[in-house]
């Protein structure tokens, strides 16, 4: 380890707020994270440089740095707010690390939160208001109606912020943003209406499952398992939105509360987004640590890297592996000179079961590995607050070594499983320092893979990934598939209308399919029997 304490970076305190009962706003919650974290370290409030937001989903304005800066009693040099990606935690806690241990920082505060929670609770209410002033309109008559209407409103009383900060000050300068800003999906996605996340990683999911020669309700079965030991880290964890345990077959099994999504999955085995919870955690230099008084309970960053896959989940070789992710878990444990064995815990991104699957594979982990593959809970149990999972789990990591002591490993990914950020946490210092991992010739490597994607075609096609899509009444709505042309491009197509029902429960991996070859938006296809 270098014998320049500033310039080695230590997580030294972290905050998670949840909020299950009052409304409340993203900012609110990510203030209470930030005032739980300085309220552990309050010598380093005065000292924050730099404050970087996650991309908060919710209505926060353009400046939410700068807001929460002013609402904490924070006043820092720069502030940011990042892409979307569920990977930002982590890379920010990574880019962090690595201004600290250039020299350029001393302390950041990396923050988060979502209130979709209450978002939804308040469309829910201004829809019953609205329903209800319009019966009463249509009861007073004409005459009265004008007067109804302008009474009616979207305002809802008693709704405002739950909080003992003020209001966030009315700001015209927005954050600058950091991270890759593009979009997530090329144009044979968007031709086929495939945006939606769990359609697409439904698709990475056939893959999985027919490599491993299952059907999608065997497949299910094995996903349950799978998804269970997190809801038992969910259950004891004071911040999980579902502390609940619940059995490998109470996830697999499709029931009215339990409904099919999109092939194979059912609603519990997908990321919970109506959540209200906000983390923030503050990374600083071991010496500022001193200073403060906090050092003893720091915990050191080791390493980080990060990667991408094929950009857009079209265009991927193989839509059942992750070599975006391999890239950047490779590097970041040769960075910190670890091997997996040397890990003492972990916490995968899970916002679908595949994520847990492609990681797994990667790092040569059992399914069932005795120290588990989440701190957290997993997003599908303790929360998927839009962008902000990793940083919860970043600071529960943080609790854990502090506790447990050894070494511990998050992962995070944005996108359709896309950009992956990795990081490497030690109680105590790394002989080597702080190190970000090289994936340049990886990443080189990676998209020289891409395949070239077809917005129209005809004729046969091979089905290289797919999935069914069910309403909530269990009806078959859209089957998309990826496939490959004999040419070797690939297609995204959609089933045309009349197969629909006859696909429930298929998984169409390999089969041969037919395309209309008519030019319309998506491609239709057909199954060839026989």
């Amino acid at each position: 380890m270098t014998h320049d304490e500033s310039r080695v970076p230590v997580v030294v305190a972290t905050g998670q707020s949840i909020e299950r009962d009052a409304n409340v706003t993203a900012l609110d919650l990510a203030a209470r994270a930030v005032d739980e974290a300085f309220g552990a370290a309050p010598g380093l409030r005065a000292r924050v440089q730099k404050v970087s937001v996650v991309n908060i989903l919710s209505d926060v304005g353009p400046a939410p740095g700068t807001a929460l800066a002013v609402r904490t009693g924070l006043a820092p040099l720069r502030t940011e707010v990042t892409t979307i990606g569920g990977n930002s935690p982590q890379w920010l806690v990574n880019r962090a690390a690595a201004a600290v241990a250039a020299g350029e920082l001393e302390t950041v505060v990396v923050v988060g939160a979502e209130a979709q929670h209450t978002a939804r609770a308040q469309a829910q209410r201004g829809q019953a208001q609205r329903g209800q002033a319009q019966r009463a309109q249509a009861q007073r008559g004409q005459a009265q109606r004008g007067q109804a209407h302008g009474a009616a409103g979207d305002v809802i009383p008693g709704d405002g912020p739950a909080s003992g900060h003020p209001p966030a000050p009315d700001r015209s300068e927005p954050d600058p943003v950091v991270g890759d800003d593009r979009a997530g999906v090329g144009p044979a996605e968007l031709n086929a209406g495939l945006i939606t996340p769990v359609h697409v990683y439904a698709m990475f999911e056939s893959v999985i499952a027919a490599r491993a020669g299952r059907t999608p309700a065997e497949h299910r079965a094995e996903l349950g398992t799978l998804m269970a030991p997190f809801t038992e880290v969910a259950a004891a964890n004071p911040f999980a939105w579902y502390p609940e345990v619940r059995s490998a077959s109470e996830l697999a099994a499709v029931s009215s509360d339990n409904r099919l999504v999109a092939e194979p999955y059912t609603k519990r085995m997908c990321a919970a987004l109506h959540v209200n919870q906000g983390a923030a955690v503050v990374v600083t230099s071991l010496a500022a640590a001193r200073r403060a008084g906090v050092a003893d309970g720091a915990v050191f960053c080791w390493s980080g890297a990060q990667a991408a896959d094929v950009w857009f989940p079209s265009a991927r070789p193989d839509p059942g592996s992750s070599p975006g992710y391999r890239a950047a878990a490779e590097a970041a444990l040769d960075a910190a000179g670890l091997g997996v064995d040397d890990i003492a815990a972990f916490d995968l991104y899970s916002c679908f079961p595949c994520a847990v699957d492609m990681a797994v594979e990667v790092l040569g982990l059992a399914r069932d590995d005795r120290r588990g593959l989440t701190v957290t809970g997993g997003l599908p149990y303790f929360g998927g607050p839009g962008n902000n999972y990793s940083l919860h789990a970043v600071a529960t990591m943080v609790q854990r070594l502090r506790q447990n002591g050894g070494t511990g490993l998050v992962s995070a990914l944005g996108w359709y499983a896309t950009k992956h950020a990795v990081g490497v946490y030690g109680a105590a210092p790394s002989t080597r320092g702080w190190r970000l991992g090289d994936t340049t010739d990886a990443q080189r490597a990676i998209d020289a893979t891409a395949v070239p994607v077809a917005t129209e075609a005809g004729g046969p096609a091979v089905v290289v990934a797919s999935t069914v899509v069910s309403a909530r009444d269990g009806t078959v709505t859209g089957a998309p598939v990826i496939a490959r042309l004999p040419d070797g491009r690939h297609v995204v197509a959609a089933a045309e209308t009349g197969e629909l029902a006859a696909l429930a429960g298929c998984n169409l991996v390999g089969r041969e399919i037919s395309l209309s070859g008519q030019g319309g938006t998506p491609p239709r296809y057909r199954i060839e029997h026989g």
